[in-house]
């Protein structure tokens, strides 16, 4: 027998060998109807895998994270059986879970997927699912694994191969398709119930310009038809809402095969939104008693291996330029320069808790096949600051980072979030951590903490802590209920030796500051493309590049509406006159479709009266006005940065 530790703390018997299932099936059949994988001894296994020692064990469903993933990663299982059946000879690279979905790479040789093709695979892959043929895992040694891939004449699965030892490979099959995969995978595929094939693209192989384009077909599955039938519903809205569609419309910015994939151009639209939320930016920091900073845009190599980026990062840096025989990179991170100016004065602890901030640009080598708009880019405009502080400020500095993110949260109307705290594993210290047992438990429980008593919403997660720290990770939900990754907020034990940061304490003595980073508004770049879609281009007030159009009726009030545009832009509100010969309905359409807060429309009457018809986006007809009385609502809009 094994003792079983259930999530409640229960501890019960069962036979070994018993299977995730078998136990599942012992509390309730309804319960067993709905596992799709375990979590045993925190790894996920397949919930018809046999355990042979005690364990803890965690039965997942659709209802958690690793449940989903699992049944994606099925569901590209099932995609590549029906790709095999029906392109006899193809062959296959990656097919991993994504964030909402599925994806398979692949090599169709003198075949072509197109769009026109994806009905088809569906009703395919729905055949096979009915079959509700069982995954099974087989071990299997590299020499056999090795010849099953020749003899298929697969190079993409023999390339997987090379990096892997006897002991830890695996077969996973289904049906008629089998492959090599570390899995887990969901029962059988009788738990697909609902299928729907996205879209097809090219990929790098390996993400890299230099190999072959592959085929990439994604998908999404469901449990059951009513969830994919409002998944689909939601995506129409993503489609409308999609930052790329209205950055075009809007006039947001571009992006130029001749300029580089993944640098984007923000147009004068664009550039006003980012100084608007610079202005927003410099304005909280200055009040929470920050000292703004510029740093250069390249860096000696010296300098990146002094801060451990380059070991851990080099692969996302760009390559290096070398001058004089001195090699020199382009700027990744604003941090290393940041400890160089703490480090270029003497410091006390009266000058701690020390806060430097800068706006600065980093360039970080995406691959090709990971950038997306404005939220995978290769140049970045960071909100940057680092806190360099005592041990006995980190709870108040901590705090009132935690604080900025929220009134930043309240200022965009940002209902729903989560902070992600990410911890280190202690078995990969002095490998992917900072070899510092002590420091990282005992940062870790001082973030805790903060969240803790603060009563912030946070989850943990083990293995994504930062190198040199526990770090977290501000996920919020855009208005239809996308996830994004806002920006990071890290603890830091280690930069501060490796710059050999010191400060005189008190008693005279030197000791190490405690880091902060912090990014609450992230990069304008990721940030902007979440307004985008959260706002659907229907910027508040305050943000939008133009705030107000003035409409006249005929080119007989054309002259008072370029008056009213005057005294609009003398109070710094951005305004624009619709000098167009068109009728006024088209003026009013045209302005709706590019979103502008308000429209004042003129004619014969408001010109005698001095006053203006008002619009409001999405809201209609607000009534006239006077100019003065427009004015003193708009500057006030304006001035306190509301939501709406």
């Amino acid at each position: 027998m094994i003792n079983i530790t259930l999530p409640d703390g229960a501890v019960k018997q069962y036979p070994e060998g018993s299977t995730a299932l078998d136990i599942a099936k012992s509390i309730s059949e309804g319960l067993a109807r709905k596992v799709l994988a375990a979590d045993i001894n925190g790894e996920v296994w397949d919930a018809t895998r046999p355990i042979h020692t005690d364990a803890t064990l965690r039965l997942l469903t659709w209802a958690d994270t690793e449940g989903k993933s699992t049944f994606w990663h099925s569901s590209a299982h099932l995609l590549a059986e029906a790709v095999e059946s029906l392109y006899p000879g193809v062959k296959f690279w990656v097919g991993p879970p994504v964030e909402n979905g599925f994806y398979y790479d692949m090599d169709l040789g003198d075949n072509k997927i197109t769009e026109e093709d994806l009905a088809k695979l569906e009703k395919k892959m729905n055949e096979l699912a009915k079959q509700n043929n069982l995954f099974t895992r087989q071990e299997i040694s590299k020499k056999d694994a090795v010849d099953y891939f020749n003899k298929k004449g697969d190079e993409y699965k023999l390339d997987l191969l090379e990096n892997l030892q006897d002991g830890q490979i695996t077969f996973y099959s289904q049906g008629q398709f089998t492959d090599l995969c570390r899995g887990p995978h969901i029962p059988n595929t009788g738990f697909i119930k609902a299928i729907k094939l996205t879209s097809v693209a090219g990929a790098y192989w390996k993400g890299s310009e230099k190999n072959k384009m592959l085929t990439r077909v994604y998908g999404v599955t469901f449990p059951a038809q009513k969830e994919l039938d409002e998944y689909l519903a939601m995506l129409e809205e993503a489609r409308k809402r999609d930052h790329r569609k209205l950055g075009r419309e809007l006039s947001i910015f571009t992006m130029d095969d001749d300029v580089g994939p993944g640098l984007p151009l923000w147009l004068p639209n664009g550039t006003i939104i980012i100084e608007e939320l610079e202005k927003l930016a410099k304005e909280t920091e200055e009040e929470a008693g920050y000292k703004r900073v510029v740093t250069p845009h390249i860096a000696k190599e010296s300098m990146y291996l002094t801060s451990g980026h380059l070991p851990y990062y080099q692969d996302s840096m760009y390559p290096p330029m070398e001058l004089d025989g001195t090699k020199y990179y382009l700027k990744s991170m604003n941090c290393p320069h940041h400890h160089k100016i703490f480090a270029a004065e003497p410091r006390s602890y009266k000058d701690l808790p020390l806060r430097l901030a800068e706006y600065g640009t980093c360039y970080r080598y995406e691959q090709s096949g990971e950038l997306f708009g404005l939220m995978r880019v290769r140049c970045l405009h960071m909100n940057d600051a680092h806190i360099y502080c005592t041990k006995e400020q980190f709870y108040e500095e901590f705090l009132a980072v935690n604080q900025m993110y929220l009134k930043y949260f309240k200022i965009f109307g940002i209902d729903k979030f989560v902070m992600r705290l990410s911890l280190h594993s202690p078995e990969k210290l002095g490998q992917k951590y900072v070899d510092e047992p002590e420091l990282w438990k005992e940062t870790e429980d001082m973030v805790r903490e903060v969240l803790v008593k603060t009563g912030t919403p946070f989850v943990e997660v083990q293995d994504e802590a930062a190198f040199y720290g526990p770090k977290i990770d501000v996920q919020i939900w855009s208005a239809i209920g996308r996830e994004f990754t806002l920006a990071t907020n890290q603890v830091d034990f280690a930069q501060g030796r490796r710059f050999k940061l010191e400060f005189a304490t008190q008693d005279n003595k030197s000791d190490t500051p405690l880091i902060i980073h912090r990014a609450p508004l992230g990069t304008h770049e990721r940030f902007i493309g979440f307004l985008l879609e959260n706002y659907a281009g229907k910027f508040p007030l305050w943000l939008a590049p133009v705030q107000v159009k003035v409409l006249p009726i005929s080119d007989k009030f054309l002259d008072y509406a370029k008056d009213v545009a005057k005294k609009l832009k003398k109070a710094d509100i951005r305004a624009e006159v619709d000098d167009r010969q068109e009728k006024i309905g088209k003026k009013i359409r045209d302005t709706e479709l590019l979103k502008v807060p308000y429209m004042l429309i003129v004619g014969e009457k408001e010109m005698e009266e001095g006053t203006v018809a008002v619009r409001r986006q999405g809201k209609g007809d607000l009534g006239t006005k006077t100019v003065e009385a427009f004015l003193a609502e708009t500057s006030e809009e304006k001035s306190e940065r509301r939501a709406e």
